[in-house]
Protein backbone atom coordinates (compact mmCIF):
# COMPACT_ATOMS: atom_id res chain seq x y z
CA UNK A 1 0.00 0.00 0.00
CA UNK A 2 1.37 3.63 -1.10
CA UNK A 3 -0.39 6.53 0.65
CA UNK A 4 -1.14 9.45 -1.54
CA UNK A 5 -2.85 11.54 0.71
CA UNK A 6 -3.74 11.89 4.04
CA UNK A 7 -5.66 14.80 6.00
CA UNK A 8 -8.03 15.45 8.47
CA UNK A 9 -10.63 18.65 8.36
CA UNK A 10 -13.66 20.15 9.98
CA UNK A 11 -16.57 18.45 8.77
CA UNK A 12 -18.10 21.64 7.67
CA UNK A 13 -19.28 22.63 4.07
CA UNK A 14 -16.20 24.91 3.92
CA UNK A 15 -13.80 21.60 3.53
CA UNK A 16 -15.64 20.32 1.03
CA UNK A 17 -13.65 21.75 -2.29
CA UNK A 18 -10.46 21.03 -1.15
CA UNK A 19 -11.40 17.67 0.12
CA UNK A 20 -12.95 16.80 -3.55
CA UNK A 21 -9.50 18.77 -5.44
CA UNK A 22 -7.14 16.92 -3.43
CA UNK A 23 -9.16 13.64 -4.52
CA UNK A 24 -9.30 14.72 -8.02
CA UNK A 25 -5.52 15.51 -7.97
CA UNK A 26 -4.54 12.19 -6.33
CA UNK A 27 -6.67 10.29 -9.16
CA UNK A 28 -5.28 12.28 -11.84
CA UNK A 29 -1.76 11.53 -10.66
CA UNK A 30 -2.96 7.88 -11.23
CA UNK A 31 -3.62 8.09 -15.14
CA UNK A 32 -7.27 8.01 -14.78
CA UNK A 33 -9.47 9.80 -17.66
CA UNK A 34 -10.99 12.73 -17.11
CA UNK A 35 -14.74 10.99 -17.30
CA UNK A 36 -13.26 8.63 -14.61
CA UNK A 37 -11.69 11.37 -12.65
CA UNK A 38 -15.05 13.10 -12.23
CA UNK A 39 -16.89 10.08 -11.44
CA UNK A 40 -14.47 9.77 -8.39
CA UNK A 41 -14.82 13.30 -7.30
CA UNK A 42 -18.77 13.05 -7.42
CA UNK A 43 -18.64 9.33 -5.84
CA UNK A 44 -16.74 11.22 -3.11
CA UNK A 45 -18.67 14.49 -2.82
CA UNK A 46 -21.70 11.96 -2.03
CA UNK A 47 -19.86 10.34 0.98
CA UNK A 48 -18.87 13.65 2.31
CA UNK A 49 -21.78 15.78 1.96
CA UNK A 50 -23.36 12.93 3.83
CA UNK A 51 -21.03 12.97 6.67
CA UNK A 52 -21.43 17.14 6.70
CA UNK A 53 -24.93 17.05 7.17
CA UNK A 54 -25.87 13.64 9.43
CA UNK A 55 -22.91 12.45 11.01
CA UNK A 56 -22.43 15.08 13.88
CA UNK A 57 -25.75 16.51 14.52
CA UNK A 58 -25.46 19.87 16.48
CA UNK A 59 -21.43 19.24 17.23
CA UNK A 60 -18.45 19.77 15.55
CA UNK A 61 -16.60 16.63 13.98
CA UNK A 62 -13.95 15.88 11.63
CA UNK A 63 -13.49 13.95 8.58
CA UNK A 64 -10.10 12.47 7.42
CA UNK A 65 -9.26 11.30 3.35
CA UNK A 66 -6.50 8.73 2.99
CA UNK A 67 -5.76 8.33 -1.00
CA UNK A 68 -3.94 5.18 -1.09
CA UNK A 69 -2.81 2.51 -3.91
CA UNK A 70 -2.96 -1.05 -3.13
CA UNK A 71 -0.87 -3.87 -4.79
CA UNK A 72 -3.67 -5.15 -6.88
CA UNK A 73 -3.81 -2.22 -9.34
CA UNK A 74 -6.67 -0.15 -7.47
CA UNK A 75 -6.82 2.99 -6.09
CA UNK A 76 -8.59 3.76 -3.13
CA UNK A 77 -10.41 6.36 -1.15
CA UNK A 78 -10.96 6.39 2.77
CA UNK A 79 -13.34 8.15 4.04
CA UNK A 80 -13.35 8.42 8.16
CA UNK A 81 -15.36 10.17 10.84
CA UNK A 82 -16.21 9.47 14.68
CA UNK A 83 -20.04 10.58 13.62
CA UNK A 84 -23.31 8.33 14.83
CA UNK A 85 -22.95 4.83 13.09
CA UNK A 86 -23.88 4.85 9.57
CA UNK A 87 -23.81 2.02 7.73
CA UNK A 88 -24.73 3.49 3.91
CA UNK A 89 -25.83 -0.40 3.20
CA UNK A 90 -28.77 -0.38 5.73
CA UNK A 91 -30.53 2.03 3.02
CA UNK A 92 -32.55 0.30 0.45
CA UNK A 93 -31.86 1.43 -3.17
CA UNK A 94 -34.50 3.63 -4.59
CA UNK A 95 -36.64 2.64 -7.28
CA UNK A 96 -35.13 5.06 -9.68
CA UNK A 97 -38.23 3.54 -12.49
CA UNK A 98 -40.78 5.59 -10.39
CA UNK A 99 -41.66 8.95 -11.12
CA UNK A 100 -39.43 11.48 -9.24
CA UNK A 101 -42.38 13.14 -8.02
CA UNK A 102 -43.46 10.10 -5.83
CA UNK A 103 -40.09 8.79 -5.45
CA UNK A 104 -39.19 7.79 -1.70
CA UNK A 105 -36.79 10.55 -0.35
CA UNK A 106 -33.32 9.36 0.00
CA UNK A 107 -30.66 6.82 -0.78
CA UNK A 108 -29.67 8.50 -4.61
CA UNK A 109 -26.05 9.35 -3.07
CA UNK A 110 -25.40 6.34 -2.07
CA UNK A 111 -26.51 4.32 -5.01
CA UNK A 112 -24.20 6.75 -7.09
CA UNK A 113 -21.49 5.88 -4.71
CA UNK A 114 -22.02 2.19 -6.03
CA UNK A 115 -22.82 3.08 -9.44
CA UNK A 116 -19.08 5.31 -10.46
CA UNK A 117 -16.87 3.51 -7.81
CA UNK A 118 -16.08 -0.35 -8.55
CA UNK A 119 -16.03 -1.57 -5.35
CA UNK A 120 -17.66 0.29 -2.04
CA UNK A 121 -17.09 -0.87 1.01
CA UNK A 122 -18.36 0.33 4.71
CA UNK A 123 -17.07 -1.05 8.35
CA UNK A 124 -17.28 0.21 12.02
CA UNK A 125 -13.95 0.22 13.83
CA UNK A 126 -14.32 1.31 17.27
CA UNK A 127 -16.15 4.95 17.00
CA UNK A 128 -15.05 5.30 13.60
CA UNK A 129 -17.15 4.87 10.20
CA UNK A 130 -14.63 3.70 7.41
CA UNK A 131 -15.94 4.10 4.17
CA UNK A 132 -13.88 2.68 1.06
CA UNK A 133 -14.34 3.87 -2.57
CA UNK A 134 -12.29 1.66 -5.20
CA UNK A 135 -11.18 1.91 -7.86
CA UNK A 136 -9.34 -0.01 -10.39
CA UNK A 137 -6.46 1.42 -11.91
CA UNK A 138 -6.94 -0.34 -15.30
CA UNK A 139 -5.93 1.02 -18.98
CA UNK A 140 -9.72 1.81 -19.73
CA UNK A 141 -10.25 4.06 -16.61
Amino acid sequence: MKILFNIKRPARLESLNYLIDMIGSCAKEQGLSEKKINEIRIAAEEALMNIINYAYKQKEGYVEVVCKTEPEGTFVIEIIDTGIAFDPFSVPEPDITQDIDTRQIGGMGIFLIRKLTDDFHYRRDGDKNIQELVIKLTPHN
